[in-house]
């Protein structure tokens, strides 16, 4: 008969190994709060929404490191996913904390998050960069003291005309019209995290890049 204390110290290493210090992070950019909910700047965490859904990963309930996170695995990666609660322009810090407490370098990063400079149903994966206006990567550059980690950008739409308030524009609900394309660009996210996160940056970029809906 198995000792009590043997079968207890495997459930105990089972479980430590599941649970063990995530290798990757994954953070999908937004604003708390039902208000903001389906904003264009809320892209992020739509992304992080139907990643974890499609996926069955469960929620990002935990509140950690100023965001919602969850520790799971994806593709055999041990990957913190997380929703920063700082809201966009403050997104680095949140990001830098938890990547100081695990030690994670800026390259096993990605971040997800809205992209004005793209046509709503269109997406980018790019290994680095600068952050193209967008305030939330331009944050997590800042804090992370570089640029060069990987991201996916999600096309929302430009403004529609140079005068109009690009604080409006990003805060503005996403209209009828765009929310196909834009959800429908979702799924290759989804599909595209796994890749990046297997280092096949390539062929994510070269399948996904082209795509519209």
């Amino acid at each position: 008969m198995t000792d009590i204390f043997d079968l207890f110290k495997k459930i105990s290493s089972s479980s430590s190994s599941t649970q063990g210090a995530p290798e990757f992070l994954v953070a999908g950019l937004g604003n708390p709060g039902k208000e903001y909910a389906f904003t264009r700047h809320n892209a992020g965490f739509l992304a992080m929404d139907y990643l974890t859904e499609k996926r069955n990963l469960g929620d990002l309930r935990t509140s950690r490191f100023k965001s919602l996170v969850l520790q799971t695995e994806i593709g055999g990666h041990k990957v913190l996913l997380m929703k920063p609660q700082t809201y966009m322009n403050a997104s680095g810090e949140a990001v830098r904390e938890a990547a100081d407490f695990y030690k994670i370098p800026p390259e096993k990063i990605l971040v997800i998050s809205d992209d004005v400079a793209q046509e709503p149903g269109r997406m980018r994966i790019r290994r680095s960069g600068s952050d193209g206006g967008q305030k939330g990567l331009r944050s997590i550059i800042e804090h992370l003291g570089t640029d060069a980690f990987p991201r996916i950008r999600i096309g929302v739409g430009a403004k529609p005309r140079p005068d109009y308030p690009m604080a409006d524009w990003v805060l503005g609900r996403i209209p009828e019209e765009h929310q196909k394309p834009i959800f429908s660009i979702l799924g290759c996210v989804s599909d595209a995290v796994p890749m990046i996160l297997d280092g096949r940056f390539d062929d994510a970029m070269s399948k996904f890049n082209g795509v519209q809906f």
